[in-house]
């Protein structure tokens, strides 16, 4: 909403300073700022709702995780649903300072709500029935399958982003893979089917990631912020017609907006972090997990910077491929590849304490966000 003060900045010249509101840079540090503020003043306020509430994360049990248990004991009871937070800062900041005239930013904004509200459904169940495992994972994966058809139709059927699907990029590679004239009759409906499939794995993929790495404090929102940074910078260059062409990268008109919501995505996970860091005052539970991940994902199709995330979200990679790589060597060798998946508990289980593991894994989330970044002249 403060974009629009800018057009008074003509009127009189006392207002002339008004036209800082006009500049995405500035809107972008006003934006991660209110973010991370209204996170550090809220946080107490909504840790004493939530303890109130006794919205307390369960725990597994100590038959389910054995020594894990001990190790996580006195987390128990700890309010969770902090994604509440992050959530709320991220949306109210992106509408304070975004043009509210670009549909990017309501589709980024939509998928943060909406996927909040389905992790939100999961927490109330996990602390309503005292019980660690929530909704079904069908349920889950339903939600996000729903999220990515929407997305996919308003990108195709918006009448100013609608040639959205004529690229597809990958990084390190200078040219598009696929051109726009693949995508006529009869083959652009087999294309869109194709898209949703693609999206839907994209927005599983990374939403479950984030969601898998959400188990030690601090861990998921530190690496959230890395990726953040990563995004902002994409869609600033990307939605900046000069800078995609001299970079090579396909340009995507409005995209330069959504630097507003990676911002403000950067300054929640900021504020967040302060009362997230161990120990843990609040968890963000699957309410910011999911949601968080979710709107990444989203952003990342946005930009057409989907198969980044592998780099940009690396640590996110190693925690979801951990899951996979432990349950294919149980089922093919009968015996575990590591102590315990995600890899994290691995590194708990073989006597790293846990604020090691955390600020380890954010070092190597800089350097995955490091070599992403590197992307933009490497190829």
């Amino acid at each position: 909403m403060l974009y629009y003060l800018h057009l008074l900045k003509d009127t009189h010249e006392l207002l002339g300073p008004l036209r800082l509101f006009e500049f995405l840079t500035f809107r972008a540090v006003g934006a991660a700022s209110t973010a991370l503020l209204l996170s550090l003043i809220l946080g107490p306020v909504a840790i004493r709702l939530l303890t109130r509430l006794k919205l307390g994360q369960p725990l597994r049990t100590k038959e389910e995780v054995n020594k894990l248990a001990d190790l996580h004991g006195g987390k128990r009871g700890t309010p969770t649903m902090g994604g509440i937070l992050v959530i709320g800062a991220v949306v109210f900041s992106s509408l304070l300072w975004s043009d509210l005239s670009n549909a990017y930013v309501w589709l980024t904004i939509f998928a943060i709500v909406w996927l909040g509200a389905l992790g939100f459904w999961d927490d109330y169940t996990k602390v309503a029935l005292k019980n660690s495992a929530g909704i079904s994972g069908k349920t889950k994966l339903a939600g996000q399958l729903l999220l990515a058809v929407i997305v996919a139709a308003f990108l195709y059927w918006h009448p100013a982003i609608s040639d959205h699907f004529a690229v597809f990029h990958v990084p390190f590679v200078k040219a598009r893979v696929l051109e726009t004239a693949l995508f006529e009759t009869p083959w652009l409906q087999i294309y869109i089917f194709c898209a949703v499939v693609f999206y839907a794995l994209v927005i599983m993929g990374t939403s479950n990631a984030v969601n898998l790495t959400d188990g030690l404090d601090g861990l998921a929102i530190g690496c959230t912020c890395s990726v953040a940074v990563v995004y902002g910078a994409f869609c600033y260059v990307t939605g900046t017609e000069a800078a995609a062409t001299y970079l090579q990268l396909p340009y995507v008109a409005g995209a330069d907006e959504v630097t507003i919501f990676m911002a403000s995505l950067f300054g929640a996970g900021l504020g967040f972090l302060w009362y997230n860091c161990h120990p843990a005052k609040v968890f963000m539970g699957d309410t910011g997990s999911l949601s968080i991940g979710g709107a990444i994902a989203v952003v990342a199709i946005i930009v057409h910077q989907e198969l980044l995330l592998v780099l940009a979200g690396g640590v996110f990679v190693m925690e979801a491929g951990s899951v996979m790589l432990q349950v294919f060597w149980f089922k093919t060798r009968k015996k575990r590849l590591f102590a315990m998946s995600p890899i994290h508990h691995h590194f708990e289980l073989k006597g790293w304490n846990e604020s090691t593991v955390t600020i380890r894994f954010w070092i190597l989330g800089i350097l995955f966000a490091l070599l992403a970044l590197s992307t933009l002249k490497i190829r």
